[in-house]
Formats: structure tokens, sequence, C-alpha cells
């Protein structure tokens, strides 16, 4: 599955009634949320000696993308410009693979 087949049948469970401003409110909420919810599996995996349950965590991963999804969606971005564009960014920072120079000396765009 491509990204904007993901976003598309990730929209299908769109609530419709709300307006813009709450379907961008309940989705950047969301959104932080659930990557809480991440987090709080790693917390739990490197503090708390948890095992990292691997199916929870790509449970959680996939509520994330389902926020980004949708978030992207009422804005009119395809979820496959989002990850060309941050592709392309990556590039241009690092050009050779990632490297603690080229992250200390970067330049920040414009």
């Amino acid at each position: 599955m491509n990204l904007n087949e993901y976003q598309e049948l990730a929209g299908r469970t769109h609530n419709s009634l709300l307006t813009q401003s709450d379907a961008l409110t309940n989705y950047a909420l969301g959104l932080t949320g659930e990557a809480g919810e991440v987090a709080d599996q790693i917390k739990k995996h490197v503090f708390h000696g948890h095992e990292l349950d691997q199916v929870e965590l790509k449970k959680e991963l996939g509520d994330v993308l389902w926020y980004i999804a949708n978030l992207a969606a009422v804005n009119g971005i395809e979820l496959s410009e989002v990850a060309e564009l941050n592709i392309n960014k990556l590039m241009k920072r690092y050009p050779e693979g990632f490297s603690q120079e080229d992250s200390i000396n970067r330049e920040e765009e414009q």
C-alpha cells in the first residue's frame, strides 16, 4: 500500500461533521496524544525494564499515522507530498547520510 492509498482509506473514518477548525484541533491534539503513547512504550522499555511490545508499538505508530494522514487531508495535502518534501530536506541536510558534524554545523533553511 502506498501513502496516498493509506490516506484515502484512513479518511473513511474522518468525522465529516467537524468544522475545519475542529478537525485541525482534533487531529493535532490526537497526534500529540498518540505520539505520547509511543513515547510511553519506549520509556517503559528503556527505564522500567519492560519488553518492547512490537505489536503494541505498531498499533500506536498506526494511530500516529492515522492522525497525520487526516491532518494532512483536511489541509489538502497528500501524504506522498509530505514524504517527498521531508526526504528532499534530509538529502540536502545530510547528503552523505547522517553525521554528527553535519548536524552540529547545519544551517537552517529560510
